[in-house]
């Protein structure tokens, strides 16, 4: 259940995971669990595509205080920190996903609050799509992993299978990455939290899979996408 995850959750994932898709679903879910307030941050000022702000009125009509990294000018997207990003970290009626960006560099950011974020209230979590290219293997996801942990100076505490090809994914393909994040899982004695999946697919799952399966929709995808 995420009621059981730490207050604070880092959303990480190379660039096409689907990680933003996550942290939307996760934190709209989140919202419906939790008496407390909740808040999501979008950290990525690296990718200007697919990120969580473009959905900020949603967020707000959901009672969700949607937190930029970038000032809000409506012409411009500039890589500048909101203050308010360390508020939901400080203050402990707030529960808080990060939604951090695709690389090491993107991770610097979170690296910057990384003093103020306590051992035991925080997971971060990596999200995985073997379909792409950077991370098909167990090296290179491991790689990826090492080196978000290296800028953020935070540690990866769960893994999330989100292996799709949006709304042409099958099950051949969430077991493939199934397969993928158990290997990385025993090699770096990191749990596999989530097996993320279109609802229409849940049934054909395997009952045994490591993991909670989550299901989701496509909210950062419209419907011609």
């Amino acid at each position: 259940m995420i009621t059981n995850d730490n207050r604070i959750r880092i959303i990480i994932g190379h660039y096409g995971s689907g990680k933003s898709e996550f942290a939307i679903n996760y934190v709209t879910k989140l919202r419906k669990e939790v008496q407390n307030k909740v808040a999501l941050s979008d950290l990525d000022v690296v990718n200007v595509y697919f990120r969580t702000r473009e959905k900020k009125e949603l967020l707000k009509s959901l009672d969700i205080l949607p937190i930029d990294s970038s000032i809000d000018a409506p012409t411009l997207d500039l890589p500048a920190l909101s203050g308010q990003i360390a508020t939901p970290i400080n203050d402990k009626s707030y529960e808080y996903v990060m939604d951090v960006g695709g690389d090491n560099v993107g991770a610097r950011v979170v690296g910057r609050f990384n003093h103020l974020i306590k051992e035991n209230d925080y997971d971060m979590f990596c999200v995985v799509n073997a379909n792409r290219e950077q991370t098909q293997t167990a090296e290179k996801v491991i790689e990826h992993i090492r080196a978000i942990e290296k800028s953020s100076g935070l540690k990866v505490t769960g893994l999330i299978n989100n292996t799709h090809l949006i709304r042409s994914t099958t099950i051949e393909d969430i077991l493939r990455g199934q397969e993928l994040v158990s290997k990385v899982s025993k090699l770096c004695d990191i749990p596999v939290k989530y097996v993320v999946c279109m609802e229409n697919l849940i049934p054909q799952l395997p009952k045994d899979l490591e993991g909670e399966v989550f299901p989701i929709k496509l909210y950062m995808r419209e419907d011609w996408m």
